[in-house]
């Protein structure tokens, strides 16, 4: 066993002395001829870096990535890339806000530009556009894609192409720009066609796919697309797998199918994840079954962190509560023929003026047939008639046979 391998084999029982060892390693000088100790300490620098995010020492990790210079102008260039883009990766995989993100990643850039490394340079960048639009800073962000693109397409890295084009759909997509989003989004897998993508980046690629169809209300799609990503990042073991199956059950609850939830979650995938996200959208799809506001909101009360927070589900919780609220107004009116609006309001929880505005809409949409006595305060509720059809068929009919008339008509003149 090597000291690499003993040290992984303690991460566990004995932190302290595994960073003992991997410390002793990865300081020790390297000729450039001696090629088993430059593995070696590759190896020993790539395990402390994830050894270093489990422990969440994102501070130690940013100076791990800075101390490791002078070992890196022993090795080639494209191995020096390697390492850096691979421990750039695990610091920015932990999503710690330090503060120290986007500084670490400009200095990386300085010394990458002044060693001449124009791929790892424009590797940085890339990552540096994901930072800018993780911290708000959207021009920023826009400003380096289009100086980055410019240089890419000269160069024909199409990876890093199609990684920019992504980030290009994100910020377009946190802008609400969403013909733009899309548009960045097509370009990116018109790239991808054409070489091989690692699984993360694939997973990706379809975790935007489903935000984008969800913004235009095809949650069918968005669910195929979820899904696909789930799998994707659940065979790398990513986190974010968790974030996938929590869109995959908002999907769901956006089809008005909260009891696949329940199916999607007792799953050989579904038992594997737990956490307050997937409890929150089991609570969420719970108060959509049961077509009750009054749990909705609690729901919202108690997973603030994870409903509110999360942009993609933000987007749709306003259209989530108005359906509900219409499923939960057309529960409650469903046995009455004439029922008062305070009573209504009242057992719904919500204000008369809100419920009062939101009837009027519902009938305005057709939803149900009814009127508002707005002087008595009552809503009248009409039987669902339906209007007879026969007419507009038998106009329809007689226009097709119009049409096979014509057609055999032209067919005879033909032939005469």
């Amino acid at each position: 066993m090597t000291e690499v391998e003993y040290a992984i084999s303690i991460e566990q029982k004995d932190p302290e002395q595994a960073l003992k060892i991997y410390q002793s390693i990865t300081s020790q000088e390297v000729k450039s001829e001696d090629e088993s100790k430059i593995k070696e300490v590759e190896t020993a620098l790539i395990s402390m870096g994830k050894f270093l995010a489990k422990q969440n020492k994102a501070k130690d990790l940013a100076n791990l990535i800075k101390s490791i210079r002078p070992y890196l102008g022993v090795i080639s260039k494209a191995k020096a890339s390697k390492i850096v883009r691979e421990l750039v990766d695990i610091f920015l995989d932990m999503g710690s806000s330090t503060g120290l993100e986007i500084p670490l990643c400009l200095e990386c850039i300085e010394w990458a530009k002044g060693e001449k490394r124009t791929f790892l340079t424009q590797a940085l960048e890339g990552k540096l556009v994901l930072l800018y639009h993780a911290n708000g800073e959207y021009s920023q962000a826009l400003s380096t894609i289009n100086r980055v693109m410019k240089e890419l397409k000269k160069m024909d890295d199409k990876q890093l192409l199609m990684e920019i084009q992504l980030s290009e759909s994100k910020v377009y997509h946190t802008l609400k720009n969403i013909p733009k989003a899309r548009a960045a989004l097509t370009s990116a897998r018109t790239t991808a066609n054409s070489i091989y993508v690692p699984p993360k980046l694939q997973a990706n690629l379809d975790m935007q796919s489903g935000i984008l169809h969800g913004e235009e209300k095809d949650f069918k799609t968005a669910y195929s697309y979820f899904y696909e990503a789930f799998e994707g990042y659940d065979s790398i073991e990513s986190p974010l797998a968790l974030t996938a199956l929590k869109y995959m059950l908002l999907s769901k609850i956006m089809l008005n199918t909260p009891d696949d939830v329940t199916g999607i979650l007792t799953g050989k995938l579904g038992l594997k994840y737990s956490g307050e996200g997937i409890d929150a959208m089991k609570a969420i799809a719970d108060s959509s079954k049961k077509r009750s506001i009054s749990i909705f909101n609690e729901t919202l009360e108690k997973f603030e962190s994870e409903l509110r927070k999360d942009a993609v589900v933000q987007n749709h919780l306003q259209s989530l509560y108005d359906n509900l609220l219409e499923r939960n107004l057309v529960r409650i009116i469903e046995p009455y023929s004439r029922v008062q609006i305070s009573h209504v309001a009242e057992t719904i929880k919500l204000p008369y003026d809100v419920v009062e505005k939101k009837l009027s809409q519902i009938i305005l949409d057709k939803k149900f047939s009814g009127i508002l006595d707005q002087g008595s305060g009552v809503l009248v509720v009409y039987d669902g008639s339906h209007s007879d059809q026969t007419y507009a068929y038998a106009l329809e009919t007689i226009e097709h046979m119009g049409k096979v008339v014509d057609a055999l008509f032209k067919k005879a003149q033909k032939l005469s």
